[in-house]
């Protein structure tokens, strides 16, 4: 069996990551990239936007396309995303928002609500990409 180290991804059109964590790993040939935020990657500030998801759902899925794009992948190569709301009240305006960054293929896909998300924001997506 060939070895084929991790590599860390990283790319300043996405906001850095908040924690101890990459803002992508690549593994052979799939990229695990991290749950996005609604942060703009250029100041670095959060943006609740008055607590509007979908205008979060709308930043998020930004630094989530720039995070593939540093790979020169689209969301074409995403195989499966999951999705984190503070509130279930929130899917429809969110999943209206996501699924206008899709055309024909959609991606296999998990919609989950938790008690609370980091620094208090309404959604969070992470995705799964293959190198095709």
């Amino acid at each position: 069996m060939l070895f084929m180290p991790l590599k860390m991804i990283s790319t300043e059109n996405a906001p850095k990551a908040v924690g101890p964590y990459s803002q992508a790993v690549q593994a052979g040939n799939i990229l695990f990239c991290s749950g996005q935020l609604p942060i703009d990657p250029k100041s670095g500030e959060l943006k609740l936007f008055g607590g509007n998801a979908a205008e979060q759902a709308k930043l998020v899925m930004n630094n989530l396309k720039e995070v593939l794009a540093a790979e020169g992948l689209t969301f074409n190569d995403v195989a499966k995303t999951t999705i984190f709301l503070s509130d279930m009240n929130n899917f429809g305006a969110v999943n209206e928002v996501y699924a206008s960054y899709f055309g024909e293929y959609k991606p296999a896909r998990a919609c989950i609500a938790v008690k609370s998300l980091p620094k208090n924001v309404d959604v969070e997506i992470e995705a799964i990409a293959y190198y095709g």
